[in-house]
Order: C-alpha cells, then structure tokens, then sequence
C-alpha cells in the first residue's frame, strides 16, 4: 500500500464528498456540497482541488469548460494509512493500549461484542 500524508481537514472533507459520489463529480457538485456544510467561497474549494490533484488524491479531466474529479486514492486505503498512523502516534504500534484506551474512553459492552465478532470473522 502506498503512504499518503494526512489531508487538511478542508481537503479531507473534500475528498469525503469525492468518495461518496460516484466519479468522475464535477467541481460544482463538490462546491454545492461543501456549502451544504459551511460556506466557501470557490477560490478555497479551487485552491483545496489543486493541491489534492498536485498531491496525487485527485485527477482532473476537463469537458467543455468544466473540470471532473476521480479519486486515486480509496476511502479504504486513506483509513488504513491514517489508522496506522493514529495507532503509531498515539499508542507506540500498540494494540492493546488502544484497546484499553477504547474501553475507558466508554466503549459500550455491544460495541466491544461487534469488534470481537469482526475480528473472530477475519473482517479486520
């Protein structure tokens, strides 16, 4: 799997709306759906699509005078990198200190039944 650096959270909400739609989404659906949220004006929604394309997030295509976005980058492998960077972090690679950290932080009792489950399953 390739590494990719953690996203901005403007661009990480942008690359949430990309990875929702079906590609390639069109710059004025991602902008519709941003204001939806908070309002930005096009410049910021312009400036956070450029920089995910120059950072390999994001390829353009344009059609006519519109531009077109396609993740490549999945929602899948993003979370992987990020978890692992997270469990690095914060926790030195350890496990079970995430998994004492999840139970005092008040993971509920059916919570911890489901992530007993998927790891019982091999779904993690």
């Amino acid at each position: 799997m390739k590494e990719f650096h953690s996203l901005p959270d403007g661009e990480l909400e942008v690359m949430q709306i990309v990875w929702q739609s079906e590609p390639p989404v069109s710059r004025s659906v991602i902008e519709e759906a941003l204001n939806r949220r908070r309002k930005l004006a096009p410049s910021t929604i312009l400036t956070f699509l450029s920089r995910l394309c120059e950072r390999g997030f994001l390829s353009v295509s344009r059609r006519g005078r519109t531009n077109f976005y396609t993740p490549l980058v999945s929602r899948k492998d993003y979370l992987a990198g990020e978890s692992r960077r997270m469990l690095d972090r914060l926790y030195g690679g350890s496990l079970s200190a995430l998994a004492v950290s999840l139970s005092d932080g008040g993971v509920s009792r059916e919570e911890l039944t489901e992530l007993r489950r998927l790891l019982e399953e091999g779904s993690l």
